[in-house]
């Protein structure tokens, strides 16, 4: 008897491949004698030779050892941290296919989990700048292990940081905030510290810029109540940092991975930084959640209030409304907007940011969504539009039974997350809702990351 041919792949062998595809994560992926092979910063039309490092019965991992013949989307990364750091997906391709990969990856979700095999998918919003758009930083600061302090990123799927001198993502007044900082630190005498002892005072630099108004916010968190020479920490910020205006020390004692503890001291200058978004203003504490990229983000609102289609006789309701931005964005189209979220502290900021606004016609519930859409069902009060802007993990069949059951005209759903979007999309369809147009955005370029905005119109009944 002829004896089988072992096909399968074993780690350390040396394959050859051709990158077809892309994960939801930014991982190139190619198949080799019909199993798929995953390699991380790879581009699509790549031909390379890649060492597996490990071996599944019907998928492997491996790294890249020869580049072949390079993709022709493929650039030079423009990065020294690149590949150390766990933030951007994509810095060696051109943007152009990153927005390709990022569109399709929501045409295929639709496909593949929703079945919508003929809904519209509209290109993708691109931003006019990739680079230098987040306006906030959270910085773990560590030790070395030749004892010198550290400060920069997480590398990939760890806690291990990398020691990074910039980042261009980030803008320039923060890159001007690390250096005063770690300049500081030479001098400053205290101790960083040790997530594994719970020992140790400075914990991280968090960074925050309102882009509008280029104010800057610099907070330290401590292990402790605040810092040696703090006088010369606000020194080296304010002769370095353009646009600084806040100084402040979060108080975190807690041994977790939460970055910011409930206390806030403002050692120089305000509590907030201010900064206007679609035409309203909002300040913003280290505490406050605040879209990490302005300019899209207002993309992102218009798009989503167009969808809306409201006409000023509307009652609005926004779920998972955070410190209320979409709604409030959209309120002076409506004329009631009802807001709810289940954290506290954003719905007092939400209820303040209305009043700095002189926006009149909002109301704020503290509440789950699921919850709070049956308690207004049982009000009697039916919405004529839903905004739904849920976590990752989306809305889930409990709330989108207690939407479909408000009847609203339309449902405007923004996700962060093509999967749990075509999941939930499929759920509205048996609840009676149609979806009838879709469109990405790139709110966080050269990540993986892609935002979706999807809009649902109720399906007129045809029975009798």
């Amino acid at each position: 008897m002829k004896k089988k041919t072992d096909l399968s792949i074993r780690k350390n062998e040396i394959v050859p491949l051709e990158i077809t595809g892309m994960t939801a994560e930014g991982c190139g992926v190619g198949r080799f004698r019909d199993m798929a092979v995953f390699v991380p910063y790879t581009a699509i039309g790549d031909a390379v030779e890649v060492k597996i490092l490990k071996a599944a019965k019907t998928y492997a991992f491996g790294k890249t050892e020869t580049l072949v013949t390079p993709s022709p989307d493929r650039i030079e990364s423009d990065c020294a941290y690149f590949t150390k750091c766990g933030g951007c997906a994509y810095r060696h391709m051109t943007y152009e296919a990153e927005l390709r990969i990022k569109e399709q990856r929501v045409r295929d979700a639709l496909v593949r989990i929703g079945g919508f095999f003929d809904l519209t998918v509209s290109p993708i919003i691109r931003a006019e700048q990739p680079d230098h758009y987040r306006n906030k930083a959270q910085l773990p600061i560590g030790m070395g292990k030749d004892g010198a302090m550290t400060m920069g990123f997480y590398a990939n799927r760890s806690h291990r940081i990398v020691d990074c001198r910039s980042c261009p993502l980030q803008p320039r007044s923060f890159m001007q905030a690390m250096e005063a900082f770690r300049d500081w630190a030479l001098t400053g005498g205290n101790d960083v510290y040790d997530e594994r002892t719970g020992k140790g005072r400075m914990r991280h630099l968090y960074l925050r810029e309102a882009g509008a108004t280029g104010e800057v916010m610099a907070c330290v968190v401590v292990n402790g109540n605040g810092l040696h020479h703090e006088d010369m920490l606000v020194k080296a910020l304010r002769e370095r940092v353009e646009g600084l205006k806040s100084v402040v020390i979060n108080t975190n004692r807690a041994h977790t991975n939460v970055i910011l503890g409930k206390k806030c001291r403002t050692v120089w200058g305000s509590d907030t930084i201010q900064d206007t978004l679609c035409g309203l203003t909002f300040h913003i504490s280290p505490r406050s959640f605040y879209q990490v990229n302005r300019v899209q983000a207002e993309r992102l609102y218009a798009l989503a209030k167009a969808y809306a289609g409201l006409t000023g006789n509307e009652l609005l309701l926004d779920l998972y409304c955070g410190t209320g931005t979409i709604g409030l964005s959209m309120a002076d189209k409506a004329a009631k907007l009802i807001g709810v979220e289940v954290v506290e502290a954003a719905v007092e900021n939400a209820r303040k940011n209305a009043r700095v606004n002189g926006i009149e016609n909002a109301e704020f519930i503290c509440g789950d969504a699921a919850k709070a859409a049956q308690l207004l069902e049982q009000q009697g009060l039916r919405p004529n539009v839903v905004v739904l802007d849920p976590p990752r993990k989306g809305c889930g069949q409990t709330l989108v039974a207690a939407v479909c059951a408000m009847a609203p005209d339309r449902v405007v759903y923004v996700s962060c997350d093509p999967a749990t979007l075509a999941r939930d999309l499929k759920w509205f369809t048996q609840g009676g809702y149609v979806p009838k147009e879709v469109t990405p955005v790139d709110m966080f370029p050269r990540t993986a990351h892609v935002e979706t905005v999807a809009l649902l119109e109720k399906q007129n009944d045809m029975s009798g």
